[in-house]
């Protein structure tokens, strides 16, 4: 038999002392060096034990799985690589959104390379990227690929090492620094490395599920990611003026921004994420009605002309290829509320004058959003990104064009955060309409809140003033 190998060797027990619990490690050669982490000296010694009577008694160790052949009960299952990754993508694909969805798939192929045995053979990086990204660790797209897709899908899945060898700290490192880089070998964002390693995490929490390994090995190894500051710049953020000429252009932008001044003002006015305000609909809107003067006979706006948005659901875009129906949107919860739960907030007098302005214009679309493109039954994401870049460049400066102000519609959003927070409204309150925890929200925008540092200068010296 060609699997198997009587040449053997015990080596010492390795201890790895972490922070929180130690880790032993089991050392044995049989063809090559394998190792086999457990949480306790006792296991440990016990497994170590039990290898050295067989390696006396003269028994066969399988080159497959290091360990004896008359174990075979306890011989874990061998899985290649690619074909774990295809599965784990299945197994995540009906709960996932399918914005998660895209995100397993792309930490899927950043890790992947680095599990490749053989570069004989191997189509161009490009290939290979696109064929996993788009196909492999696409549940939807894998069995419809053509022909040349398939043939790259079928070099790949011959030329992956073993989900096992990831037990080796040596695999496992190459393949987390792998996945957390970029393509020029830096580092990659910040939010990026913490997102592929846990996903990473996870997957080899699910190979442990299908005893293809031990232990999560991942858990064990002294590889941390940076820490993520997530903080918004304030230099992005508009001022009122600003804000109301950026708003003015995008009306002037022909052929789509008329139908477009409301949604931007959603996000400026009532602080609505891009996918939340492209998913409203006409019963979100609560606003007063006109009212008739009785000396005119003129129908005139209500003194108070606040009105209010309740919605529950938001439609990020997402691709066709990664929903369930084929739609470019997926409709969702709101972002960190539970199914059904509604967020009001507040629709001041210039938002009521914007929405009041497009719901006599433009009927609704279809499933009732107040928001569609001209031909397109939804709001292409295309369409209001060049509506906004082109009203930028008409309103801002040239210096103000290449700083960082208004450079995403998102930067609305922020806007009208910091607005209210320096109107001195609670922050309990902000974050109740903003859709964020308290703590989120002051970590987030603790530098757009104006004004405090010259109060609490002014406290200090009056500390410090003689009487």
């Amino acid at each position: 038999m060609k699997d198997i190998t009587y040449d053997v060797r015990i080596y010492k027990t390795e201890i790895y002392k972490g922070k929180k619990a130690n880790t032993y490690y089991v050392r044995w050669k049989a063809g090559r060096v394998w190792r086999r982490p457990f949480r306790k000296a006792a296991q440990a010694d016990t497994y170590r034990g039990e290898l050295q009577a067989a390696a006396r008694k003269g028994e066969a160790f399988s080159l497959l799985t290091g360990e004896p052949v008359k174990w075979s009960r306890t011989v874990r299952p061998e899985m290649t690589w690619y074909e774990f990754a295809c599965k784990f993508a299945d197994f995540k694909w009906k709960a996932a959104s399918a914005k998660y969805r895209q995100d397993i798939a792309r930490a899927l192929t950043a890790a992947t390379p680095a599990m490749l045995v053989s570069d004989k053979g191997k189509p161009a990086d490009l290939e290979l990227r696109t064929a996993m990204r788009r196909w492999a660790f696409n549940t939807k797209q894998r069995d419809e690929a053509q022909e040349e897709t398939a043939e790259v899908l079928a070099w790949l899945a011959k030329h992956t090492r073993p989900v096992s060898d990831l037990a080796e700290a040596a695999t496992l490192r190459g393949m987390l620094d792998m996945a957390t880089s970029r393509l020029n070998g830096k580092p990659a964002a910040t939010s990026t490395i913490r997102r592929h390693k846990t996903i990473l995490q996870n997957a080899l929490d699910y190979a442990v599920e299908l005893k293809l390994l031990d232990s999560n090995p991942i858990k064990s190894l002294r590889w941390k990611p940076p820490k993520v500051t997530y903080e918004v710049d304030r230099r992005s953020v508009v001022n009122p003026t600003q804000a109301r000429c950026l708003l003015a252009e995008v009306e002037a932008q022909k052929p789509s921004g008329k139908r477009l001044v409301a949604f931007f003002g959603a996000m400026y006015y009532a602080a609505l994420r891009p996918e939340e305000a492209v998913n409203l609909r006409e019963d979100n809107i609560i606003i007063p009605e006109l009212v008739k003067n009785a000396e005119t006979g003129q129908m005139e706006e209500p003194a108070n002309d606040w009105g209010e948005l309740h919605f529950a659901s938001a439609a990020p875009f997402a691709g066709r290829e990664w929903t369930d129906d084929g739609s470019l949107r997926e409709e969702r919860a709101l972002k960190h509320r539970t199914e059904g739960v509604i967020r009001i907030v507040p629709c001041p007098p210039p938002l009521t004058k914007l929405f009041r302005a497009h719901l006599a214009e433009f009927a609704p679309g279809p499933g009732e959003r107040l928001f569609t493109g001209i031909r397109a039954s939804e709001l292409p994401y295309i369409t209001y990104r060049r509506v906004w870049n082109k009203a930028r460049e008409n309103a801002l400066t040239d210096k103000e064009v290449r700083s960082p102000l208004a450079k995403r519609p998102y930067d609305l959003r922020h806007a009208c955060v910091s607005t209210w927070l320096n109107a001195g409204v609670p922050a309990t309150q902000v974050a109740e309409w903003a859709g964020h925890s308290v703590d989120v929200l002051l970590r987030i925008y603790a530098k757009c809140i104006v004004g405090q540092d010259e109060a609490a200068k002014r406290r200090i010296a009056d500390a410090l003033r003689d009487e």
